[in-house]
């Protein structure tokens, strides 16, 4: 008789359907971070196998900054629907108007602001634990992270004090007002994703597909022209987003390799149309997929800072 052997996408879907089940066995109230992103896609897919055909036991959290793609968030909306899974929706509009979160002057992404969102929603449904699609490649802080990373009661994440995880024994003991980010795609990358995705004949958003789009060029990068504001009575939210008049605005042929929101995701020029063409673009690739992150680019140390403090 042979001996069945697992193949190498079959080794890292069966890792993170073992981490999900140890999630649900170890937690009273855990969640699934859910964007609409590739690798959240992929989270929901290994979560569909891990406890099928029972319903997936989580909620899926999502924390916007308001200046989302509308193509993610119908996408979002949508899959959660088809799942029919409870999707919550908290914006940094929301913790802003509650004094959660405190804008800099003169602060155009809204990325730090999703810390004191998450960690309110965290309070508010008194969530435990929550489930992420980062992974180790990505970039330089989360390849720090252990499949369990424990949080303080102040949502805050000490890299050089994280718990032994030897022979995938995870430690999930936590204390009132402590919690867990657990993160299944750890040993994934960016090329594994876009091959499961092929495989599974999973659904993603159009962004990730070459089209044609408004793009300006600022700091190195094409960044996406935010759409034209709805009502001049109130603030432009894109204000400060939007091409200034030394800026070169371009109609090109574009996609997104990582998505964040209009103001940090860099465009990259590119004729990928399939999940193929995308496979091998990125099998040439030379540079990380946060490369052509604008909220990456502040400092080295820029992701690090914001883990510690709380995000995601």
């Amino acid at each position: 008789m042979s001996a069945y052997h697992l193949d190498h996408l079959q080794h890292l879907e069966t890792e993170a359907i073992h981490v999900l089940r140890e999630v649900a066995a170890e937690f009273e109230r855990p969640a699934i971070l859910f964007s609409g992103g590739k690798d959240s896609i992929c989270l929901l897919r290994l979560a569909e196998k891990a406890f099928r055909p029972s319903d997936i036991p989580m909620p899926f959290l999502n924390v916007e900054t308001g200046h989302e793609f509308p193509e993610l968030l119908e996408f979002r909306d949508r899959r959660a629907k088809q799942l029919g899974a409870k999707l919550i929706v908290r914006t940094v509009d929301d913790a802003i108007a509650k004094g959660l979160a405190q804008p800099a002057p003169g602060e155009i992404s809204r990325n730090r602001l999703q810390i004191p969102a998450l960690l309110g929603a965290i309070e508010e449904f008194r969530f435990d634990c929550c489930v992420g699609g980062a992974r180790r490649d990505e970039e330089k802080a989360r390849a720090k992270e252990r499949f369990f990373s424990f949080r303080d009661s102040f949502g805050q994440w000490d890299p050089k004090n994280q718990r032994p995880e030897i022979w995938n024994l995870y430690n999930a003991r936590l204390n009132p007002g402590e919690n867990m980010r657990v993160f299944p795609l750890s040993n994934w990358t960016e090329m594994d994703v876009w091959e499961y995705i092929k495989r599974e004949k999973l659904e993603v958003p159009t962004i990730y597909f070459s089209h044609e789009r408004e793009c300006f060029r600022r700091n190195g990068q094409w960044l996406p022209v935010p759409p034209p504001p709805t009502d001049g009575a109130r603030p432009d939210p894109y204000d400060g987003a939007r091409p200034r008049p030394a800026e070169t605005v371009a109609k090109l042929v574009v996609r997104v390799r990582t998505i964040a929101d209009m103001i940090s995701t860099g465009m990259i020029e590119s004729k990928a149309y399939t999940i193929d063409d995308i496979i091998a673009e990125v099998a040439a690739a030379r540079v990380t997929e946060r490369g052509s992150r604008a909220d990456d680019k502040s400092s080295e140390a820029a992701m690090e800072d914001r883990k510690k403090a709380g995000y995601f």
